[in-house]
């Protein structure tokens, strides 16, 4: 049997006993001292050929109050694998009824590094030194955005892999995004 965590409590805190979260405040002083793992997934609805038709991005304010557009991301918890991760993580930012199917392999696309000094790699956080496992996961069903994300806007590939989306993407996630088109044979 697999360990699954709980979700934080509506308000972000911790809960009790829970050995898997961390608090805020141990969170951020974990984040000085180690890189974390994270999973990023690319939402993609496709044909009946499996060919991709079009890529799901997240729209959400940033912590400066400023709009962005992001991938699925998260953390993965102690105890869980990577694909609890990914599933917890999709069905946290596009809802239950999402209905995605996780690829059969474990293996990413791209595992990225995020560094919160810029020019150490193409990705950066402020926050923190990261490893992400990214990943291209088709979708099913319905998705609605929840979390912090005010709304996910579906593209043709071809729209996703332009400079303009690529701007409005933070921390590099527009390389990575064009990465995900590039494995799957769809960057234009």
């Amino acid at each position: 049997m697999s360990v699954r965590t709980p979700d934080p409590t509506p308000s972000g805190d911790t809960p009790d006993n829970e050995p898997a979260w961390l608090s805020d405040i141990e969170l951020e002083e974990v984040r000085r001292r180690l890189p974390l793992l994270y999973v990023e997934a690319v939402p993609v609805r496709v044909d009946g050929l499996g060919q991709i038709v079009e890529v799901g991005i997240l729209l959400r304010a940033n912590a400066v109050g400023e709009m962005t557009r992001t991938l699925v991301s998260g953390r993965v918890m102690y105890g869980e694998t990577l694909r609890e991760a990914l599933f917890r993580h999709l069905e946290k930012d596009l809802g239950p009824m999402a209905f995605p199917q996780l690829p059969a392999s474990a293996v990413p696309f791209q595992v990225a590094e995020y560094f919160p000094l810029p020019g150490v790699s193409q990705y950066t956080d402020d926050r923190q030194h990261a490893v992400s496992m990214a990943y291209v996961v088709p979708v099913t069903g319905t998705c609605q955005p929840r979390q912090d994300a005010l709304e996910l806007t579906w593209m043709t590939p071809e729209e996703a892999a332009s400079p303009a989306i690529s701007e409005e993407m933070e921390g590099g996630r527009g390389a990575l995004l064009r990465a995900a088109l590039a494995s799957v044979g769809r960057l234009p």
